[in-house]
């Protein structure tokens, strides 16, 4: 499900962004809306990149930007072309160059142009320069023939177009949106839409490898990206070179998004001591209650307050802070410790009706239509979904109790449940054929892609991996969330391909075996 790096930003931009699980995206550029070309360029994948400056980026960026053409359909590879955005940042020590490391997205839906900005600088300079850095918008993200499905404003906000039940477990409301939704992107008719999937994703990858001109090629995957990765992993065993995976998603392939989903409700549970420890510490300013149980309770009264009693919160997408906007944000918050004091400030505030809301900030609109529909293409095309709308509402009475942080969203009803097309092709399965070239990392109390759901990709993958376990909470090991133990665990193996003998678990101040 969708992702997000490591955000300090303020609760409101968090609450009204694309959530956890999705990077920022990019506005199409000026032009950029045409989705198709066909510009005459060999179409095999033996493209050269012309290298330039990448949209707002400026001239003397180190990151530059190139367009290449792939096939809208790669089974038939010579016929009509879309284009992906493809952004590099060139090694800075040619004499220690090694080859290409590719910063796999997350999302779906985010930007790999968004990554590379952030990341690349310090990647570069953990890595020596050992590497070229490349990353990429994914077809129909950002600036790689964007899509749309030109969704009701109202239905483009994260707290809607996540199925967050009424009060009381009510899912009238999410049923008669995802039909909105997915009647709305089946009126589009666009082609690209239609072709979004993770396995045309990791096609799409060894186009850009191919066009950079690498045999083998090193990756780093993170969130739904590190599902790509596994996919192209088994897709193209043999052009991989060092392939990392961070924050890992069940690889189950019957279940793909669902299962990332419904995984949503154990995350939470694992990750909600962190932020009450925190928000109960005796100096802390913004302390929420004297202990962590005090914490969860004052969390769980105040979101059941405001499903009764919404405070108004203009400017805000949707304009309004109910009990289902307080939960939406206590996920998105949970990406980051760094979050912790922003989300204790809106609980504090919403508490109290004299004070005021956080200012929001909200993202173009057009930014959040694409975003919406990635995701929702995206997943529906994966795999086939339940469509039993009786069957959804008995989920959620039972997920309600058992997780009730989550209150039944990670079970609810999707878009997908509508969706007018079967899937084009069966999920790929994830198994153990193939190099031993894989490093999972995975923090233990990860609220978007849980300890558990990693396990079960160390598990597909066999001697193919290892698994270095970070003893820390939030989305995004490497260089984000994690710590310096495992950082440099995982730098090693950039550098050295080495991996460590057995699994591992990164704890202050050091590793201990698995």
């Amino acid at each position: 499900m969708p992702t997000t790096p490591r955000r300090t930003a303020p609760i409101a931009a968090a609450v009204v962004t694309a959530t956890a699980a999705l990077t920022a995206l990019v506005p199409p550029a000026a032009g950029a809306a045409e989705p198709h070309r066909s510009d005459g360029r060999d179409r095999t994948g033996s493209v050269r990149l012309d290298w330039a400056a990448c949209p707002g980026k400026g001239e003397d960026s180190a990151q530059r930007c190139a367009e290449l053409p792939v096939p809208l359909d790669h089974g038939d590879p010579r016929g009509e072309q879309i284009t992906l955005t493809v952004s590099r940042i060139a090694s800075t020590g040619p004499a220690a160059r090694r080859g290409t490391l590719l910063l796999i997205p997350g999302g779906p839906g985010g930007s790999g142009i968004d990554r590379l900005a952030r990341f690349g600088p310090d990647l570069m300079a953990g890595t020596r320069g050992a590497y070229d850095l490349v990353s990429f918008d994914p077809r129909g993200v950002g600036l790689s023939s964007p899509v749309s499905c030109d969704l009701d404003p109202d239905d483009v906000a994260t707290v809607k177009l996540r199925p967050w039940p009424g009060p009381g477990g009510d899912i009238s409301e999410n049923v008669a949106r995802g039909k909105r939704v997915a009647d709305a992107c089946a009126r589009s008719e666009d082609p690209v839409l239609r072709s979004l999937s993770s396995v045309n994703e990791a096609r799409d990858i060894d186009r850009v490898r191919a066009a950079l001109g690498e045999e083998r090629i090193s990756a780093w995957g993170v969130s739904y990206g590190a599902y790509v990765g596994a996919v192209y992993a088994q897709l193209f065993p043999h052009r991989t070179d060092r392939w990392l995976l961070d924050s890992i998603g069940d690889p189950d392939h019957t279940r793909v998004a669902r299962g990332w989903a419904e995984n949503y409700g154990p995350a939470i549970e694992d990750r909600f001591p962190d932020f009450a420890a925190w928000a109960s510490k005796p100096r802390n300013p913004l302390r929420i209650a004297p202990t962590p149980a005090g914490v969860r309770k004052e969390f769980l009264r105040l979101a059941a307050r405001l499903d009764r009693e919404p405070r108004p919160w203009p400017g805000a997408r949707p304009p309004v802070l109910d009990g289902n906007v307080l939960r939406q944000t206590m996920m998105d918050a949970f990406y980051s410790d760094a979050n912790f004091p922003a989300l204790a400030e809106l609980m504090l505030a919403a508490e109290d009706p004299r004070k005021p809301l956080p200012e929001p900030e909200v993202p173009p609109l057009e930014v959040l239509q694409n975003n919406a529909a990635v995701v929702v293409a995206t997943i529906c095309n994966d795999v086939r979904w339940p469509r039993s709308v009786p069957g959804y509402a008995r989920e959620v009475a039972a997920n309600r109790v058992r997780y009730p942080l989550t209150a039944g969203l990670p079970v609810n009803i999707f878009p997908c449940a509508f969706w007018p097309y079967e899937p084009a092709e069966k999920p790929v399965r994830i198994t153990s054929d193939g190099p031993s070239n894989i490093l999972l990392v995975q923090n233990l109390r990860d609220p978007s892609t849980p300890y558990r759901g990693a396990l079960e990709m160390r598990r597909a993958l066999g001697e193919r991996a290892r698994m270095v376990t970070v003893d820390a909470g939030g989305h995004g090991a490497y260089l984000s969330n994690g710590n310096a133990r495992g950082d440099r665990t995982v730098t090693e193996f950039l550098l050295t391909g080495r991996r460590p003998g057995t699994d591992v678990v990164c704890r202050d101040p050091g590793p201990e075996a698995g």
